[in-house]
């Protein structure tokens, strides 16, 4: 487990070269048959959790569309509270239970922006969001598994920490390249290979031109 009794995910869909976005944000990689892979992944969660840049770029609603069940808990990291109040996320909260993260640096402008929509504020860490200690939080609140859907930086932050069990990626047909497009993990990156985590492949499943990826951190 990544800390406590937590069960954390890492998914994205990639191009071959590993880009989750080209530089212009396009981000239709995955084709339909994973949408419904992924939206059925989404039913099985606790919560699913991505980074301030995603809703403020993407502005996703990260719902179950795809497929049946039931809408898991959206948690965003948002250290100092400035996605937009007209976001999907925030217009459709009284819908869907959210949580947003942020840290002590948060204003109290962004504070009061927040605090006019049904959504739960935690505030943890001093100057970004303090994971380890927002994983246990949820933990608390019996959100135990979480799929963490990006983007580059927050991924690289969880795996930074080491705070991911699992990682399920979807290799798609596509070449994009660029110095400004995104990565699956931006941030600093490890200086050597050794720094890595572990990964054992738990499973390979071919989706027509698309493969998934599953692998366990060991």
């Amino acid at each position: 487990m990544a800390i406590y009794d937590t069960h954390v995910i890492l998914s994205a869909a990639i191009s071959i070269d590993g880009k989750i976005a080209t530089r212009t944000r396009t981000l239709n990689l995955s084709s339909h048959e994973d949408c419904i892979r992924l939206h059925k992944l989404r039913t099985k969660v606790d919560g699913i959790l991505v980074g301030k840049n995603t809703v403020i770029k993407d502005n996703p609603l990260l719902t179950v569309r795809h497929a049946q069940g039931q809408n898991p808990v959206r948690i965003i990291l948002d250290s100092r509270g400035e996605i937009s109040a007209e976001s999907k996320i925030l217009q459709t909260s009284n819908k869907v239970p959210t949580i947003i993260a942020v840290s002590e640096q948060i204003t109290s402008s962004h504070l009061k922006k927040l605090a006019k929509f049904p959504v739960e504020v935690i505030i943890t860490g001093k100057k970004s969001v303090n994971i380890k200690s927002l994983l246990r939080r949820l933990s608390e609140k019996n959100i135990k598994t979480i799929l963490v859907e990006g983007g580059g930086t927050t991924n690289w932050e969880f795996i930074r920490q080491g705070l991911f069990d699992e990682l399920v990626i979807t290799v798609s047909p596509f070449l994009i390249g660029g110095d400004d497009s995104v990565s699956l993990v931006q941030g600093g990156g490890f200086a050597k290979i050794t720094k890595s985590p572990n990964l054992r492949l738990k499973s390979i499943k071919r989706l027509k031109n698309h493969l998934v990826l599953n692998y366990l951190k060991v």
